[in-house]
C-alpha cells in the first residue's frame, strides 16, 4: 500500500525480471504483484499473454486490475493459488519471499504449477550487502518503511541459501544475476575495510563481489533446459538501427527462453562454447569472397562446429561485390534469414535453406500523439529516399500552405529534401540514433512512406509502416512494398501518385479524426500481428533444427562451393 513518502509497491517494473520472462509465455503468475507494473509492462511486449496477479492489499489489487487479466486477493502462505499444475510459463516472486514466514514451504508447494520448461523468477535482497556490515559496525541498524531494511522483511538470504532453497523445492537453478546500485560506495567501504579483511584472512576482491549486489535475480526451471548459444556479428554504425531491428531485438527475445544464451558485437570472432553445445553464428550482411580473410573466418566457424546463418534483408543486386564473388555471401553459409517472401524467393536460387522473419516490434509503445486538436504532423525519415520523395514535394508544400499552420512536417536525415520544401512549417533532424528516430516519430500523427517502383525498392520490407503504426501513426504509403501489408483506408492509405497524397491530406486537415481512426486500427494491427514475441519460438525451433541437421547442411554447403570451383 502507499507509504507517507509516496512509495507504492509494484508501481515500477523491475527491468531485470522483465527481461527474463519468456517472451512467448502464454500464462504468467505474478505473486505479490503490487500495483501491477511488471505485468502491465510485459503485456506491451506480448499482448496475448494472460497475466494473473496475487495481491492481498485491496488498494494495490485495485490498481493492478487496471493492468492485468486477473488479480487474486489471497494469502500466498495459507492458500495455494487456484491454478492447474503444469500450466504456468512463468511464476514470479519479485521481492516477496523475504516477507514470508516460511518461503521454503511456499516454493516446494507451488513449484508444480510450472510447465516443464516454465520459469521461476525470484528477486531477493542480498544479506551480504556491504551496508549491513557498515550499519552494524556503526551501531546504526534500524528498520525502514521499504527497501533493503523494510520492516516487514522476515527472512534473509545469501546466494548459497537461495540456491539451496530452489534445489530443495525440486527446481533447477539456471541463472543468478546481481543487481548492483551505487557500486562506488561498496568499493570505498571495501577499501576502508581492507586491513581488517586481511587480518581475518578474507580476500578483499571476493568479499567485494559478494557485498556489492543489493539484490539477486534468480531463474530456475523444473527440468534442465537444452542449451544453445546464438552469436551475432552485427553491422556497425551508421546502420546500427538495422542491427537493432534485425538482430539485437530478436536476440533479446530468444534469450528469455531457458537454456538460450546470446552474444553480439560488430567484431564477434566466434560464439562461445564447444562442439558439445549447439551453436549458431548469425552474420549480418557479411560479404564473402574467395581467397579472402572473410572466407577464412567462415572456415574457422565451420571447423568449430557452429551453424552459420547469413542475415540479409536487402536487394543483393545493390552490391556488385556479391555478384563478382559468385554469390558466395549466400552459398558459403549453412542458411539465410531474411525479412520478406519476395527476398526469400530470390535468395533461394543460391541457398535453399532460407527462413523469413518479418520485421516486428519488441515493445508496443504507449501512444503520445493526437494531443493537439486540429494539428497534424507528418513524419518523413529514411536513407536514400531523395528520388522517391521528389515528385511529392510540391504537393506537400501546397497542402501545408492550405492548412495554414495546422499541418507540419518532421524530416530526419534527408537534408536535400528538407531544403527543397518551401514551407516554414518544417523541422530537420540530422542522422541520429534509433531511440531518437523513434522518439521523433512518436510525436507525429502521419507517416509519409514513398517508394518509387524500382527493383531495389521492391525488395524493401515494411519496417517503417510497422514502426509508425506501433506509435499510432496513420501511414501514407506507396503501393510499392506497402500494399502487401497495409489495408488501404483501414490501417493506412495507399497513394499511387502525388494527386492522391494531396487529396488525402486535404481530407485529414478537414477531419483529423479520420486519420486517428486509421491510426488506431493500425496500432491494433501491430498489437495483434507484428509483435516480436509472436515469432520468438519459431526462431528458436529453426535454429535448433539447423543444429540438428548440421551434417546435411554442411554437405550441401560443400557441394555449392564445389560447383563454383568446377564452373571456374
Amino acid at each position: 500500500m502507499p507509504h507517507e513518502d509516496g512509495f507504492i509497491y509494484g508501481s515500477d517494473a523491475n527491468p531485470d525480471l522483465l527481461s527474463r520472462i519468456p517472451r512467448d509465455a502464454a500464462t504468467i503468475l505474478d505473486i505479490g504483484c503490487g500495483a501491477g507494473a511488471l505485468g502491465g509492462a510485459f503485456r506491451r511486449i506480448n499482448p496475448r499473454t494472460r497475466v494473473i496477479g496475487i495481491e492481498p492489499d485491496p488498494a494495490l489489487a485495485a490498481r493492478a486490475r487496471t493492468h492485468l487479466d486477473e488479480v487474486l486477493s489471497l494469502d500466498i502462505e495459507t492458500t495455494r493459488p487456484p491454478i492447474e499444475d503444469g500450466s504456468l510459463d512463468a511464476m514470479i516472486f519479485g521481492d516477496v519471499l523475504e516477507h514470508l514466514r516460511d518461503p521454503w514451504a511456499v516454493l516446494k508447494r507451488d513449484a508444480s504449477l510450472l510447465a516443464d520448461q516454465g520459469v521461476l523468477l525470484v528477486c531477493i535482497p542480498n544479506l551480504e550487502h556491504w551496508s549491513f556490515a557498515a550499519r552494524l559496525l556503526a551501531g546504526a541498524w534500524t528498520y525502514e518503511d521499504h527497501g533493503l531494511y523494510d520492516r516487514t522483511h522476515l527472512r534473509w538470504f545469501t546466494p548459497r541459501m537461495m540456491q539451496q532453497a530452489l534445489v530443495e523445492a525440486g527446481l533447477v537453478p539456471i541463472e543468478v544475476a546481481p543487481r548492483i546500485f551505487l557500486p562506488e560506495q561498496a568499493e570505498a567501504f571495501a577499501a576502508a575495510m581492507a586491513p581488517a579483511l586481511k587480518t581475518l584472512g578474507i580476500d578483499q576482491a571476493g568479499w567485494l563481489d559478494r557485498s556489492r549486489p543489493l539484490q539477486y535475480v534468480w531463474r530456475a526451471t523444473r527440468r534442465p533446459p537444452k542449451t544453445m548459444i546464438v552469436g551475432a556479428r552485427t553491422l556497425a554504425d551508421p546502420v546500427a538501427a538495422m542491427a537493432e531491428v534485425r538482430v539485437l531485438q530478436p536476440l533479446r527475445d530468444i534469450a528469455t527462453a531457458p537454456g538460450i544464451g546470446t552474444i553480439a558485437s560488430a567484431d564477434l570472432p566466434m560464439p562461445p562454447g564447444g562442439r558439445e553445445m549447439d551453436r549458431v553464428m548469425i552474420l549480418q550482411r557479411l560479404f564473402l569472397r574467395p581467397g579472402t580473410e572473410s572466407l577464412g573466418y567462415i572456415q574457422g566457424l565451420r571447423g568449430s562446429g557452429a551453424v552459420i546463418v547469413q542475415e540479409f534483408d536487402d536487394d543483393p543486386e545493390r552490391w556488385p561485390e556479391i555478384a563478382a564473388a559468385d554469390d558466395m555471401t549466400f552459398r558459403a553459409v549453412h542458411a539465410v534469414q531474411t525479412s520478406t517472401p519476395r527476398l526469400a524467393r530470390l535468395l533461394r536460387q543460391w541457398n535453399q535453406e532460407v527462413e523469413v522473419f518479418p520485421n516486428s516490434i519488441e515493445t508496443l509503445p504507449v501512444p503520445r500523439n493526437f494531443r493537439e486538436p486540429g494539428q497534424l504532423t507528418i513524419f518523413f525519415g529514411a536513407l536514400n529516399r531523395e528520388a522517391d520523395i521528389a515528385p511529392f514535394l510540391p504537393v506537400l508544400d501546397q497542402a501545408m500552405a492550405e492548412a495554414e499552420g495546422r499541418l507540419r512536417i518532421e524530416v530526419v536525415h534527408d537534408r536535400a529534401s528538407f531544403d527543397a520544401l518551401a514551407t516554414p512549417h518544417k523541422r530537420f533532424t540530422p542522422s541520429c540514433d534509433y531511440a531518437t528516430y523513434r522518439g521523433i516519430m512518436a510525436g507525429c500523427e502521419l507517416a509519409f512512406l514513398p517508394l518509387a517502383r524500382t527493383r531495389f525498392n521492391s525488395m524493401k520490407s515494411d519496417i517503417k509502416a510497422v514502426e509508425a503504426a506501433s506509435h499510432r501513426l496513420c501511414c501514407l504509403a506507396s503501393p510499392t512494398v506497402y500494399e502487401d501489408s497495409i489495408r488501404d483506408g483501414e490501417t493506412g492509405v495507399i497513394l499511387p501518385d502525388p494527386a492522391a497524397l494531396l487529396a488525402t491530406l486535404r481530407g485529414f486537415i478537414a477531419n483529423p479524426d479520420a486519420a486517428r481512426t486509421i491510426a488506431e486500427t493500425a496500432h491494433g494491427w501491430v498489437r495483434d500481428e507484428r509483435m516480436a514475441a509472436y515469432q520468438m519460438r519459431r526462431r528458436i525451433d529453426w535454429y535448433r533444427s539447423l543444429c540438428d541437421r548440421r551434417g546435411a547442411l554442411d554437405a550441401a554447403l560443400e557441394a555449392r562451393l564445389a560447383s563454383l570451383a568446377q564452373a571456374a
